[in-house]
C-alpha cells in the first residue's frame, strides 16, 4: 500500500533534508520546498495527505500559508503541523487558531516528529473508514463517514480536530471529560500539560456552533476539570447512544 504524500516547507536546507529522508525512511512520499510561492504553485496542481510548514520562512510565512491553505477549498481539511522555532504560547495558540493540527518546537527529535507525523495521518485515516453513521444532539447532526456537521440546515466547516473534539463530546453527552483526557484521545499523545490546546479548539468550536460563544448552550466548561456536551440539549430519536 503506498504511503501518504507529504509536502515539507522548511528553508534550511539541513533541516529540510533530514525531515525528507527521516520521512522517507518510514516510506512517506515527500516533496520538499524551500519558500511558500514554489509550495503554494506545486499544491494547485497535488494536494497531498498533510503539510509541514515551518513558520520562518523568506517570502510568505507559515502561518500565513495555514491560513490560505485553510480557506482553499481543495485543502481546507488537509491536516497540517508547524514547524516553529519559537517555544512561547503566544505562537502555539496562534497557530493554533488559524486551523493547524499540531506543531513541532525545534529543535525537536526525529523520533518525535514521526510520532506525530503517523498520530495526525492515522486519525484521518481512522475517520476516513468509519462506517454510515450520524450522531443528533438537538439541532447538531454529525454525519462520521463524510465528516460532514450541520446545525439545522447550515453546514458546519470544522477543522479535523474541531471534528474530533466534537464528536467525543457529544458521544458523552452529559459526562465530564478532563483536559488530560481530551489531549491524550484527540492528539494522541502526552502534552505536557499543554491543556492551552483543548481551550483553544473548544473557543473556536464554540463559535461555530453555539449562538452565543460567550453563553454556551452546548458546551459546558466545568471549572479546574474540562468540558462536557450538555445533557440540557433535546434528545432526539436516533440519537447514537454509543459510548467511547
Amino acid at each position: 500500500m503506498t504511503k501518504s504524500l507529504i509536502y515539507v516547507v522548511e528553508d534550511e536546507s539541513h533541516i529540510q533534508q533530514l525531515v525528507k529522508y527521516n520521512l522517507e525512511k518510514e516510506g512517506y512520499r515527500v516533496k520538499a520546498f524551500g519558500n511558500g510561492e514554489s509550495f503554494l504553485q506545486e499544491t494547485r496542481l497535488k494536494v497531498p495527505e498533510l503539510f509541514l510548514l515551518d513558520i520562518m520562512l523568506p517570502d510568505i510565512d507559515g502561518l500565513e500559508l495555514c491560513k490560505l491553505l485553510r480557506k482553499n477549498p481543495a485543502t481546507h481539511k488537509v491536516p497540517i503541523i508547524l514547524l516553529t522555532a519559537k517555544g512561547e504560547e503566544f505562537d502555539k495558540v496562534l497557530g493554533l487558531e488559524i486551523g493547524a493540527d499540531d506543531y513541532i518546537t525545534k529543535p525537536f527529535s526525529i523520533r518525535e516528529m514521526i510520532a506525530r507525523v503517523k498520530a495526525v495521518l492515522r486519525r484521518v485515516t481512522e475517520i476516513g473508514a468509519e462506517e454510515e453513521e450520524e450522531i443528533r444532539q438537538g439541532d447538531i447532526v454529525m454525519n462520521c463517514s463524510r465528516r460532514e456537521v450541520y446545525k439545522g440546515s447550515r453546514q458546519l466547516d470544522l477543522t479535523l480536530k474541531e471534528f474530533e473534539l466534537l464528536k467525543l463530546l457529544l458521544l458523552n453527552k452529559g459526562r465530564v471529560l478532563s483536559r488530560d483526557m481530551l489531549l491524550e484521545k484527540i492528539w494522541g499523545y502526552e502534552y505536557q500539560g499543554e491543556t492551552r490546546t483543548v481551550d483553544v479548539h473548544i473557543r473556536y468550536l464554540r463559535q461555530k456552533i453555539e449562538e452565543d460563544d460567550n453563553n454556551p448552550l452546548y458546551i459546558e466548561t466545568v471549572r479546574g476539570i474540562g468540558y462536557r456536551f450538555s445533557d440540557k440539549v433535546s434528545r432526539t430519536d436516533s440519537e447514537t447512544t454509543k459510548r467511547l
